[in-house]
């Protein structure tokens, strides 16, 4: 804080200083920088942005020049979805309020109908694609990301949900012809132009990767379905599966990035349940005062219901995740070797 009460841009998180930017450019150029970023960094920038309360004249400069800084080391930005960008603006800043920005956003853009699948909730995706075949179903499954995935599974019975995955994980690639008709099919409700071009989508990493999101009481059982008709499959979809004892395998540096993204609270419920591997790795890289709070927090917290410790270390899962998305950590077996 300065002498005023005012945050100091030295403490403001990278994203928020993006939201500053941004919020001082204008709605037009704003959404012209917005259409080259990706969908997750869309999306934390969308939300920094209506979470800004009043931002003062003197930190508007101070971002702007350090800004002025950095960008002469930037070559590129990615680019975006506009799916994804239609979405992140609705729940950021409201229907109203982000019309406009949408609006400026997407001009111009296109969308499949599969692209519209991305914008609804995942009960709606379930109820559009319920009644059509199993192989449809299960190429709009592995066309969405794997948490909307997971989520739009959790809505179909049991005997659905392993045909769809079991279809998924022998996916490829998806004829231009079979890509037209499905989203002909979606485009009768949703408007947008064809993609003919050919997918890869599916295969057993997504189907691991649709099974990371999935809730344990779910996945469980789906993952005995499919060792009972296919053991070679299951054991190919666990090897791919990042689980919680796998945060073991995480450099050093990995662990301590992670760390700093995890609430205490959450941490300690995690650990409850944790691999011994798991929790030596954690105490490694936290320094000694750290740790033995954290000790004696595991050991005053006294019996803790199993579901509720699945939830914590869940939450620590998708928080390594979107780590990893963004270059961050190496998850997996990978994490674990020397990098250069």
């Amino acid at each position: 804080m300065d002498q005023r009460g005012r945050v100091t841009v030295s403490k403001l998180s990278k994203v928020d200083k993006a939201g500053i930017l941004l919020l001082s450019l204008g709605e037009t150029d704003a959404a012209q920088v917005l259409r080259h970023l990706g969908p997750k960094e869309v999306q934390k920038v969308g939300v920094a942005m209506a979470h800004l309360g009043n931002v003062h004249r003197e930190q508007v400069e101070e971002v702007l020049s350090e800004f002025i800084v950095m960008v002469g080391e930037q070559t590129g930005l990615g680019v975006g979805t506009d799916g994804y960008i239609r979405k992140m603006l609705t729940q950021a800043l409201g229907e109203d309020k982000a019309g406009s920005l949408i609006d400026r956003i997407l001009l111009g853009g296109s969308t499949s109908g599969l692209d519209s699948l991305k914008w609804m909730e995942p009960r709606a995706v379930a109820d559009v694609i319920r009644y059509e075949h199993p192989q449809i179903q299960a190429i709009v499954v592995a066309y969405l990301d794997a948490d909307q995935a997971s989520e739009v599974l959790s809505h179909f019975p049991h005997k659905a949900r392993l045909d769809i995955l079991l279809r998924v994980s022998s996916l490829n690639t998806v004829q231009p012809a079979a890509l037209k008709e499905l989203n002909t099919i979606l485009e009768k409700q949703f408007s947008g132009n064809t993609n003919t071009s050919r997918a890869t989508l599916g295969g057993v990493k997504r189907a691991a990767d649709i099974m990371n999101y999935l809730d344990s009481t779910i996945e469980g059982p789906l993952m005995d379905a499919i060792r009972e008709l296919d053991e070679e499959l299951a054991l190919e979809i666990e090897d791919l599966m990042f689980v919680f004892e796998n945060l073991a395998d995480i450099d050093d540096r990995g662990i301590q990035a992670l760390l700093r993204e995890i609430s205490s609270d959450v941490l300690t419920l995690a650990l409850k349940g944790a691999d011994e591997n798991v929790k030596e790795k954690i105490f490694k890289n936290m320094s000694k005062r750290a740790g033995e709070l954290l000790r004696d927090d595991l050991e005053s917290l006294g019996p803790v219901r199993v579901s509720d410790v699945e939830t914590a270390q869940k939450e620590i899962l998708g928080i390594a995740r979107r780590m990893a998305e963004a270059g961050e950590i190496v998850i997996g077996p990978k994490g674990a070797e020397e990098m250069i």
